[in-house]
């Protein structure tokens, strides 16, 4: 089978880690978009890609089978509903935009255009969440008591030009790593019956929250940071406990239960995220069955109610309610 063709609209860290992993695979980028001339030369010459400059001249050349989405998020909704309204279907970075409106913009595009639009929230590309969901919907931990997931990334400590520190990108602990604890609470949960938040605002971003999202019997308590380092995910009940060190990028699960200690274990790695993404689009889907569309607007539902009761309103915003 030929490689599977993508176009990469974006060449910084996060596009140059993903083409790291997947050109091992049954993948090449055949094109790169990016506003820079010279980052897009560099990156195109490194991955023997046509560089542009321009989107819609990438789009005319048809030159790839897809596009991946790699900007700042503010940027997503921009060349996902202009892919997509050229026909080409779309892997976009988490979170896909900023809002739940905005995702709704984009998933009604790849609706009414036919084509895949999917979310690029590579853990729930891995088999391993969905081992440690089956322990829980099969009661093998009991009545689910208490849950706690724990994300940190010294993000403070970066350039302060950074997009994850500039209110202008949507940066901020929320939107950047929070959206991976919330994702994975509301995939294994559903959508909670309540949502509190209560974060730290510093210079028009969030620098860390706790969140607690309530259910039938037990609540979620994720928290965030952009000032610590460290990642954890447990999950008590009645029966045993399950903990999955660093959840969002998984390689082990454990369950300790009445009935003894059982491990799960897995590959959570952008190249099988790319790799069923493209299985997916080659199989004429529009919809993604690891990350379906509704978990990506239910999600961003939530972060939309996180940042109300944070009372933050990034700088576009604020300029598109005055217009």
């Amino acid at each position: 089978m030929d490689k599977f063709r993508w176009a990469y609209v974006g060449s910084g860290s996060i596009a140059c880690n993903t083409a790291r992993n997947i050109t091992h695979g049954s993948h090449e980028i055949s094109a790169v978009y990016s506003r820079n001339a010279e980052k897009a030369g560099s990156f195109a010459q490194k991955y023997g890609a046509v560089a542009f400059t321009d989107f819609e001249s990438m789009l005319s050349s048809g030159c790839f089978d897809a596009v991946y989405i790699a900007t700042p998020h503010t940027a997503h909704i921009e060349y996902a509903l202009g892919a997509m309204r050229a026909g080409f279907p779309v892997l976009c970075e988490k979170p896909v935009g900023v809002s739940e409106a905005q995702a709704r913009q984009m998933i009604e595009a790849s609706r009414e255009n036919n084509v895949y639009f999917c979310e690029a929230m590579w853990t729930w590309f891995s088999d391993l969440p969905y081992t440690v969901k089956k322990w829980i919907d099969e009661g093998r931990a009991g009545d689910i008591k208490k849950v706690s997931i724990f994300y940190a990334f010294p993000g403070l400590m970066m350039n302060k030009n950074s997009r994850l520190l500039m209110p202008e990108t949507a940066g901020g602990a929320l939107l950047d790593i929070g959206i991976y604890p919330i994702t994975y609470c509301y995939r294994l949960f559903g959508y909670p019956k309540s949502i509190k938040c209560k974060g730290r605002v510093r210079g028009g971003i969030d620098t860390g929250e706790t969140v607690t999202l309530g259910y039938d019997g037990f609540e979620c308590r994720l928290e965030m940071s952009l000032s610590k380092l460290g990642e954890s995910c447990k999950i008590t009940g009645t029966k045993g406990k399950i903990n999955i060190p660093v959840f969002h990028v998984a390689q082990l699960a454990a369950l300790k239960s009445e009935s003894g200690r059982e491990t799960a274990t897995g590959r959570t790695d952008y190249l099988t995220e790319f790799t069923r993404a493209a299985d997916e689009i080659r199989a004429g889907l529009t919809e993604s069955a690891f990350v379906p569309q509704k978990a990506t607007l239910d999600c961003l539902r939530i972060t939309d109610e996180c940042r109300r009761q944070m009372n933050l309103v990034y700088p576009f915003e604020k300029q598109e309610e005055r217009i």
